[in-house]
């Protein structure tokens, strides 16, 4: 990839530090609920792995057994680096299952876990729409719970006041590669989390 990058935006161990700091943050709020976790593909899959892990050895580690289960949802919403309007969801168990659970949403921009308690990942919150179209789809299945975990969250020129629950990274409204986000399904293996550059776009726009 030398050349198809602007910069690293955020590079690896500071990601690992954080996420650690997220499973704290998740684990004193969980009490004594199982996790069912959902996880968003593609994006979302190192940080709901790396976040999963984190909250497994604290687990391990503590006086009480979090029990977890994990599911995965995929949501395509990208053509190149331009938002679409209509995002399709694919994938995940019958939703139905899910009634009077508590929810964690995890992924890289946002994400969710599932259980008694549901926590959902996602990789990135940017305007918020992807999220509310998820958790409206989610939410008609009356869960107890719902808390939403992202390690990026977008400054963008069209806030919609949400928020997730929990984010690690609160970045500039820039198209960003690595850590398992892709541009065109390139860049997903980069440690780090990057800025593309245009030679980068044009080289794999498809």
């Amino acid at each position: 990839y030398y050349g198809d990058l602007e910069y690293v935006l955020i590079p690896h161990g500071i990601i690992v530090d954080r996420t650690e700091r997220l499973a704290k943050d998740i684990m004193q709020d969980i009490g004594d609920n199982d996790i069912v976790v959902l996880c968003v593909l593609k994006g979302g899959y190192k940080f709901c792995a790396d976040l999963v892990e984190h909250i497994k050895n604290l687990s391990r580690n503590s006086e009480r057994f979090i029990s977890m289960k994990v599911d995965f949802v995929r949501l395509k919403s990208y053509h190149n680096d331009q938002s679409m309007q209509d995002m399709q969801i694919m994938g995940g168990d019958d939703l139905s299952k899910l009634t009077g659970k508590v929810y964690f949403l995890l992924s890289t921009f946002l994400c969710v876990l599932l259980t008694s308690f549901f926590l959902f990942y996602k990789d990135i919150v940017g305007t918020g729409r992807t999220m509310k179209v998820l958790l409206n789809n989610i939410e008609k299945y009356k869960p107890k719970m719902i808390k939403v975990a992202s390690l990026l969250v977008k400054r963008t020129s069209r806030p919609d006041g949400y928020r997730p629950d929990y984010y690690g990274f609160e970045i500039p409204d820039l198209f960003v590669v690595g850590y398992a986000l892709d541009y065109n399904e390139h860049f997903r293996d980069l440690n780090h989390i990057c800025v593309i550059n245009d030679h980068g776009k044009t080289k794999y726009r498809v």
